[in-house]
């Protein structure tokens, strides 16, 4: 017996001293990985190939699910632990109409962000990104390829890309929701999103090396039109120093509405829900998304005006087409531009443009009218038609926006995306053409496919050259609030007497001025009319 003893104290020995250094082991393998402290835990991410770190599916906020659904954005909640890193998150619960392969994994459970840092460990401060994807408010992503790449950030910034709540779930009014509101408000659940977004940066980009003082927001489309609503929210104020927008102005597709012009379109939509009636916020919140989702309109053809944004008396005292107006928007610098043919294939054209210009236009439609029955096709612009709808959407509304911002004393620039590359001359620089210039990841596509017998997109050394170019103004714009640097074509101030600005072309950058300024002018005298009119 005693022998035995003898010989089973070191086996025991043995076995914890293996126990241990598993143990050990297994520690070091999880502190492998970059490991940030950010606030709800430690989040561990992917060393990138040629240096820097990824971190992949953060959350910014708690799951806006179950009794949280249409609130207000909390902190999130602590997590035991080192929390992966590695993969996105789920984008926000949408209807497949836009983006079906994104639709397919979508979840209400989606208030999640990314950061690229091109140093680890982390040096000194950095200027910060912060990326609002497009989509209508009603769907998109920011772990789409498209945006998935550590590009921009090699040029000297941290990248942040996010989700926020879309549709039905991110632009919701009910007169339930706004009496539970101790703001008395109700609907922009999205742009909250995004100000929550902002606010966890500001708290914890320093872990990543991003300097909270030197943050830019940009986007593209609807992440446009909400980088130009969030200069006029009282809530966003400091949150950011610069912004850029990518084909999406404040008076994007009209105002946006009272609340109680969207409470009434909450209630209208709550009514496909088969809810009783006079339902209660616990009967609103039971309904499945799938049912939700299934009962939204076709977005494609009844888009909400000015993208769901609602005057809601909180995130929004004021319609921020007003604000910009009277010169009261945030005072930073501005860079704001749209693509030369932003109507995507199969975009609904009018078929009688002198109609569709007398109904928007009223009386000032005797000074359009002649403007384009003079047009001609144009290999930037298209026919006169889709000129009329693109000046009567995204760029006349740019430069409106601009005239405005630059009026207030503001830094202000303004850009045009014109480079098709070879086999979509058929179709030009349409929507969301320039994304894989700004991020790229021309290698992984260009939005809107063409189908055959269309030749297939050729990227050359030209369309690298141009994404090069455009980065570079894009992350010094971010430095320091102008685009200009070194070995760069000079870009000049937007000001209202020349409306200067820089063409993207297969050339190189041009410098232009007075972008479609006879054409504008009327959509902007426009702006005034039916402000003038609401007023009285």
């Amino acid at each position: 017996m005693t022998r035995y003893c003898l010989f089973r104290r070191p086996i025991a020995l043995g076995f914890l001293a293996l126990h241990l250094l598993l143990a050990a082991m297994t520690a070091m393998a999880a502190e492998s990985g970059p490991i940030a402290a950010v606030s709800g835990g430690r989040v561990q991410g992917a060393m990138l190939p040629r240096g820097g770190a990824v971190f992949r599916g953060i959350p910014y906020a708690q799951a806006p699910i179950g009794p949280l659904r249409w609130r207000e954005p909390l902190p999130v909640k602590r997590w035991p632990g080192v929390r992966t890193a590695m993969s996105f998150a789920p984008a926000c619960a949408q209807t497949p109409q836009f983006l079906p392969e994104v639709a397919s994994s979508s979840k209400e459970d989606c208030l999640f962000l990314n950061v690229w840092t091109p140093a680890w460990p982390v040096g000194s401060e950095k200027p910060v990104m912060v990326w609002i994807p497009g989509g209508g408010n009603s769907a998109g992503s920011a772990s789409r390829p498209i945006h998935d790449s550590d590009s921009l950030a090699r040029h000297g910034i941290v990248l942040v890309t996010l989700n926020y709540r879309l549709g039905v779930f991110g632009f919701f009014s009910h007169p339930q929701l706004t009496r539970e509101s101790t703001h008395h408000a109700s609907g922009n659940q999205g742009i909250l999103d995004q100000i929550a977004a902002l606010k966890w940066v500001h708290d914890n980009i320093r872990k990543f090396g991003g300097d909270p003082d030197s943050v830019t927001i940009f986007g593209e489309s609807a992440g446009s039109l909400d980088v130009s609503v969030l200069l006029t929210s009282p809530l966003s104020k400091g949150l950011f120093r610069r912004a850029i927008g990518e084909s999406g102005a404040v008076v994007l597709l009209g105002d946006p509405l009272t609340l109680t012009q969207a409470e009434q379109r909450g209630e209208a939509q709550a009514a496909r829900w088969k809810l009783p009636a006079d339902p209660s916020l616990k009967d609103l919140r039971a309904v499945s998304a799938v049912d939700i989702l299934e009962a939204e309109p076709n977005y494609l053809q009844t888009p909400a005006p000015n993208l769901g944004i609602t005057v809601d008396g909180y995130v929004f005292p004021t319609a921020p087409a007003k604000v910009f107006a009277a010169g009261q928007e945030h005072r930073v610098a501005l860079l704001l531009g749209n693509n030369s043919l932003e109507r995507t294939p199969g975009s609904v054209l009018p078929t009688d443009l002198k109609q569709a210009i007398t109904e928007e236009y009223g009386p000032l439609s005797e000074r359009a009218m002649p403007l384009y029955a003079a047009a001609t096709n144009d290999p930037d612009y298209g026919t006169p038609t889709q000129q009329w709808a693109d000046d009567a959407s995204f760029r006349c509304a740019a430069v409106g926006a601009l005239l405005w911002h630059a009026a207030a004393g503001n830094r202000s620039y303004e850009y045009e995306f014109a480079r098709v590359p070879s086999g979509r001359e058929l179709v030009g620089a349409v929507h969301a053409s320039d994304l894989p210039y700004v991020f790229g990841t021309l290698d992984k596509g260009i939005p809107y496919p063409l189908p055959p017998p269309i030749p297939p997109t050729v990227i050359s050394d030209i369309d690298w050259q141009v994404s090069k170019v455009m980065q570079e103004y894009w992350t010094n714009f971010a430095k320091t609030g102008n685009p200009n640097g070194a070995g760069l074509p000079e870009w000049p101030r937007f000001h209202a007497s020349s409306r200067a600005y820089i063409q993207f072309t297969a050339a190189g950058p041009v410098l232009k001025a007075a972008l479609r300024r006879p054409y504008c002018d009327v959509f902007i005298d426009n702006v005034k009319r039916l402000s003038a009119r609401d007023a009285n």
